[in-house]
């Protein structure tokens, strides 16, 4: 397959290459030369990307201050 390089410095990846790879937009690559070839390495997301906005929606803190108090309460019946 030939891809071209545009007058900005761009490079289409085919897309059979991008579906056979599962790249995506956004998709970061490692890029490097070696003996006079260029290579692209997809860098996959890191464990924090993965994970931003999971759990935007649940309340963690709250629970957490729930099971803290009822903690706190069961000491100080344990306590004459």
């Amino acid at each position: 397959m030939l891809a071209r390089l545009s007058s900005k410095g761009q490079l289409v990846i085919p897309k059979p290459v991008r579906d056979l790879l599962g790249l995506r937009k956004g998709t970061q690559f490692q890029v490097r030369t070696e003996g006079g070839r260029i290579i692209l390495e997809p860098v996959g997301p890191s464990s924090a990307d993965t994970l931003y906005g999971k759990y935007a929606d649940a309340d963690f803190l709250t629970a957490l201050e729930e099971e803290h108090r009822r903690e706190i309460e069961g000491e100080a019946a344990l306590c004459p």
